[in-house]
């Protein structure tokens, strides 16, 4: 009996294949265009669809036995369908910038702290319902004619299913959910003219949606029993493939995007949530809630430092031409995509201080590492008082494989860190809920005994870490002296 894990990214989707002992088997992966200008950042959905299609089509040519497959998506963009499930617009990503107007006006009508303490969200344009708003205002046509809304999660699960239903934790994103009742705020969306109708029922995140219809089965070489499973957002799916189930641990998913998620054990502070942007997410565990801290430009930013001025050089490489342990002393601000958490200021823009004429190369690759470790330890320092108790952290991604990272962080934040073997987390979390849906795995212990492996934990250095904070107090200051510049 195989079973998989479907992670749906903004550029492309992954199918990673496993079997009953948490071996991984096999992996296909599709990628598709965004479309990003001046007015506005947009996706296809069909494309993207089919993208799904053709990497379940790979895994279960090669896998007919797979008895179920766990969906995991990034969260915010949604898209209107028809009665059959077509699209009826191209989807705005998160970063899009239209909504930001209908959001102010929803603050306007219920108040920031009022719609922060339904929905566990800090109002702000990224969530799908201001831009919901957006669209009706601009394109009544399409809204009218709209037989449901979905996110992307349960887009798919509708396509293989017929089934219209979405995990807690994606519903979140909408800024429309209420995590205290775990329904839709009905307050929200009325104040929002948005019909309440149109939503997917929200049920726990790893919920069996049903097994694939007729229809889906022939496009994708599934067999008939094929169970597809509605797991959650891509953060939370990388929590659980991380093996992160209590308050004493946290997650850094070093990935594209750098993003500490911390579990809380009850429900956080509110008010000191919202001050700074973080988000409050139901999790797996009922009565247990997660948070994002996070910054746009994690790995993207290393890979950009390396692309940029490492020329041939491999990362590998860059680190050895460093040539010692030492913090660089230079101040790299990591918003070259704007910054997340705790701004969320979209319009602000990378710096890079303290340069000289004898800089080199593998001192701005190293500074750059510097620059996304120091904005988490920003990030962990603004999450103080809301209660988080952890002690140590689980690394996934791609910068879990980097040693010189893993030890940096580790000395930034003052924290153990253990990198775990897996680089994509939220399959694995997929496929490990997915297990204890079809019964290969008895709970959320079973399935991390069998699928979550460690490689190597990274301890602080006292002497270390007093060396980066004398930066680090200087880090503090860069983004209020350059934001007013730019």
């Amino acid at each position: 009996m195989k079973i998989a894990g479907l992670d749906i990214g903004t550029t492309g989707c992954k199918l990673t294949v496993f079997d009953e002992h948490g071996n991984q088997l096999g992996r296909a992966y599709r990628d598709y265009p965004v479309h990003r200008a001046v007015s506005g950042h947009e996706m296809d959905i069909s494309v993207m669809m089919e993208s799904v299609y053709g990497v379940i089509e790979e895994m279960s040519g090669q896998y007919p036995d797979i008895a179920g497959i766990g969906v995991t998506s990034f969260g915010e963009t949604f898209v209107l369908t028809g009665e059959a499930g077509e699209p009826l617009h191209s989807a705005m990503l998160y970063t899009d910038p239209r909504g930001a107007e209908e959001c102010t006006e929803l603050v306007e009508k219920l108040g920031a702290d009022h719609i922060a303490e339904i929905t566990g969200l800090a109002p702000h344009e990224m969530y799908s319902v201001s831009k919901i708003m957006w669209l009706k205002r601009h394109q009544p046509e399409v809204y009218a004619a709209a037989k449901r809304l979905h996110l992307i999660e349960d887009f798919v699960v509708w396509h293989l299913t017929h089934r219209a239903q979405i995990d807690y934790s994606l519903a979140t994103r909408t800024m429309a959910f209420d995590i205290r009742t775990l329904t839709w705020s009905k307050e929200i969306l009325d104040a929002a003219g948005i019909d309440i109708a149109l939503m997917s029922k929200p049920v726990p995140t790893g919920t069996g949606a049903g097994i694939v219809t007729p229809d889906a089965a022939q496009r994708t070489g599934l067999n008939k029993g094929c169970l597809i499973v509605s797991v959650s957002h891509d953060q939370v799916a990388a929590a659980v493939g991380a093996g992160a189930f209590d308050g004493d641990v946290a997650v850094d998913g070093a990935g594209t995007v750098e993003c500490l998620t911390p579990i809380y054990n009850s429900m956080p502070d509110i008010g000191v949530m919202s001050r700074g942007c973080f988000s409050v997410v139901p999790y797996v565990i009922p009565g247990k809630y997660v948070a994002y801290a996070f910054s746009y430009t994690g790995g993207a930013l290393i890979r950009w430092a390396l692309e940029t001025f490492g020329k041939a050089e491999t990362n590998a490489s860059m680190e050895q031409a460093y040539g010692r342990d030492e913090p660089t002393g230079l101040l790299v601000l990591p918003h070259f995509a704007g910054a997340a958490t705790p701004y969320m200021d979209t319009g602000s823009k990378g710096a890079i201080l303290g340069l000289t004429t004898a800089t080199t190369a593998a001192e701005m690759y190293r500074a750059c590492m510097e620059g996304v470790a120091y904005e988490m330890r920003l990030n962990y320092e603004a999450l103080a008082d809301s209660g988080i108790c952890f002690s140590r952290l689980n690394a996934t991604g791609g910068g879990a494989r980097s040693p010189v990272w893993m030890q940096m962080k580790a000395d930034v934040l003052n924290l153990p860190i253990t990198a775990l073997k897996t680089a994509d987390a939220g399959t694995v979390g997929s496929a490990m809920l997915t297990g204890i849906a079809v019964g290969v795995f008895r709970d959320l212990e079973d399935a991390a005994a069998r699928m979550v492996q460690e490689m190597e934990t990274y301890r602080p250095r006292a002497q270390m870490h007093q060396k980066y904070m004398k930066i680090y107090e200087r880090y503090k200051a860069v983004y209020s002296a350059v934001r007013p510049l730019m």
